[in-house]
C-alpha cells in the first residue's frame, strides 16, 4: 500500500487535463480561484507570529518562488484575466505567493484570511461555523464582468471549508450571489495548469 502522501506525490506527477470548456468559462471571467501559497518550508509561524517580521513565520522555499512565477505566467499565457488588486493573506509566505505571481503593486493584503489559517489550529466550534459563514460571504460576491478574483491564502482542514490544498493549487469557485452561496466547480494542481498548452 502507498502511504497518502506518498500517493499524493505520484499523482502531481502525471497531472490529469484541464478541461478546456473550464479554460473558456474563465477567459469569461466571474470566478474566485482560491490559490493555497506555493511551498513553504524556510522557519516556522511562532507563537508571537508577526506580520510585519518574516522571520517570526514560515516563508516560501526557493522552489515556493519558482511555483508563484509559474503560476502567474501560466494564467497570462492562457489569457485568463484577473483582477487587481489580488488579495493575499497577511502572512509574508501568502504575499510572496502572489506579488511573485501578478506583481508587488498588484496585491493587496486582506486579515480575514487570518481566520482561515486558524481553522487548522484550535477552534471552537463557533469560531470555525463563524469563519465558514463569513467564507460564505466573501466567496458569493462574483467579480466585475470579465475578470476573476484571485486569493491567495491558506488550505483547509480536511472536510472543512475548501479542503486540503496542495501548494499552488486553485480552487475554482462559482459565486452564486449574495446571500445565494457558491459553488466549487473545479480543482486544479499546478502540474496540471502548467501541462495545458
Amino acid at each position: 500500500m502507498i502511504p497518502a502522501q506518498m500517493a499524493g506525490a505520484a499523482g502531481a506527477a502525471t497531472p490529469g487535463p484541464v478541461n478546456p470548456s473550464l479554460l473558456d468559462s474563465l477567459r469569461q471571467g466571474g470566478y474566485i480561484l482560491y490559490v493555497r501559497h506555493g511551498e513553504a518550508t524556510a522557519g516556522e509561524d511562532r507563537p508571537n507570529l508577526d506580520f510585519s517580521d518574516c522571520s517570526t513565520q514560515r516563508n516560501l522555499s526557493e522552489e515556493g518562488r519558482r511555483q508563484a512565477a509559474a503560476l502567474g505566467e501560466a494564467l497570462r499565457r492562457l489569457q485568463i484575466p484577473v483582477q487587481t488588486p489580488v488579495l493575499a493573506s497577511p502572512f509574508c509566505r501568502t504575499r510572496e505567493t502572489a506579488e511573485l505571481a501578478f506583481g508587488e503593486g498588484n496585491v493587496q493584503t486582506d486579515p480575514f484570511w487570518i481566520r482561515i489559517y486558524r481553522l487548522s489550529g484550535n477552534v471552537t466550534p463557533s469560531e470555525q461555523e463563524a469563519a465558514l459563514a463569513a467564507l460564505t460571504s466573501v466567496l458569493e460576491k462574483a467579480p466585475p464582468s470579465g475578470t476573476n478574483q484571485v486569493i491567495v491564502a491558506h488550505g483547509f482542514p480536511k472536510g472543512t471549508g475548501l479542503g486540503e490544498i496542495p501548494n499552488l493549487g486553485t480552487v475554482v469557485v462559482k459565486p452564486k450571489g449574495q446571500g445565494r452561496g457558491y459553488e466549487i466547480i473545479d480543482r486544479i494542481s499546478l502540474p496540471e495548469l502548467l501541462s495545458v498548452r
